[in-house]
């Protein structure tokens, strides 16, 4: 239709006129509200990068000669960034004498890594870097599972807080994002 009346369509029904192709022959124009248009393409982009995850490796440092206790306390470190869905960078130091026996430290990360195998994989095996050996450790769930998840078990625990179900708490989450 002509520019003349499409305009004129436009300001009848209280729209705006808005070029979809100019290349096309003839350009394609659309009637359309422009600022709700940009106001929900906004809304679209930030709810795509709310739920882009980007992957973070942690350190976790340990020394050969490590006590049982201490082990436990670092292990539980680990754990926790595998349920979150972080990688693990694993660094050995050795100091003095302990360089001597890098066995020591190797026996360490395998003992690390079978007690963790339900969480994550092994992605680097452990190789010597001068005074430090170093192991990466990847979990088997992806960043986005592991936010989805907490995120159900927040809704979960503020339901049993307040008496509903969590699915309600759920609902009632995403309603006040």
């Amino acid at each position: 239709m002509p520019l003349a009346k499409a305009l004129e369509l436009a300001q009848e029904y209280d729209l705006d006129l808005v070029e979809v192709a100019a290349n096309a022959r003839p350009p394609v124009c659309k009637l359309m509200d422009y600022g709700k248009f940009k106001y929900e393409s906004a809304m679209k982009a930030r709810e795509a990068r709310k739920n882009q995850a980007h992957t973070v490796i942690k350190e976790m440092k340990l020394r050969p000669k490590i006590d049982p206790h201490d082990y436990d306390t670092k292990k539980g470190h680990v754990v926790r960034f595998l349920k979150q869905g972080d990688k693990v960078k694993i660094t050995i130091m050795f100091r003095g004498r302990e360089q001597s026996r890098p066995e020591l430290g190797y026996r360490l990360l395998q003992r690390l890594a079978e007690d963790v195998q339900e969480l994550g994989f092994v992605e680097s095996n452990p190789k010597q870097d001068g005074r430090n050996m170093i192991m990466v450790l990847g979990p088997h769930k992806k960043k986005t599972e592991a936010m989805a998840e907490a995120r159900e078990a927040q809704a979960a625990r503020k339901a049993e807080r307040q008496g509903g179900s969590p699915a309600d708490a759920a609902a009632e989450e995403t309603a006040e994002a």
